[in-house]
């Protein structure tokens, strides 16, 4: 996904149009997600927002990123219980995880079909498949 356009107004317009309110915070960690709109750590995050301004506490970051989240801003890309990453991109699309350098890539959703789900429970729909790829360098598996 390609760096989006956003600058602080759009970013204002953004954040008021999920009815959140833009405060200083917010409004830097949001710069940092759309800016760049890679996939990012909550740790990445906080690093790269305290660069322009030292004032953003750790738990600032992950509320903000969850109030992202549950405002359907980004989604949550969970590599493995100790690795969540935070995605601009809400689009369906699926993830290639290189494990030995923790880079993520989007795949297409087109790119990918999945066939056979189970017979849901009456009276409940699928919502969306997240497919995780893991990969990692052939001669990692050597040694």
């Amino acid at each position: 996904m390609e760096a989006m356009p956003y600058n602080r107004p759009m970013l204002l317009a953004l954040l008021r149009k999920h009815d959140i309110s833009p405060t200083h915070q917010r409004l830097e960690i949001a710069q940092v997600l759309f800016r760049r709109c890679h996939h990012l750590s909550a740790d990445q995050i906080l690093v790269m927002v305290n660069k322009r301004h030292a004032e953003t506490s750790k738990a600032t970051v992950y509320n903000t990123l969850n109030l992202f989240r549950d405002c359907g801003l980004i989604r949550e890309v969970i590599v493995d219980p100790k690795r969540v990453f935070y995605d601009p991109n809400t689009e369906p699309h699926h993830h290639l995880y290189n494990v030995d350098s923790g880079e993520i890539t989007d795949i297409a959703a087109d790119a990918l079909s999945v066939s056979g789900l189970p017979d849901l429970p009456p009276g409940m729909v699928t919502v969306g498949v997240d497919i995780i790829v893991r990969i990692r360098a052939s001669d990692s598996l050597l040694g």
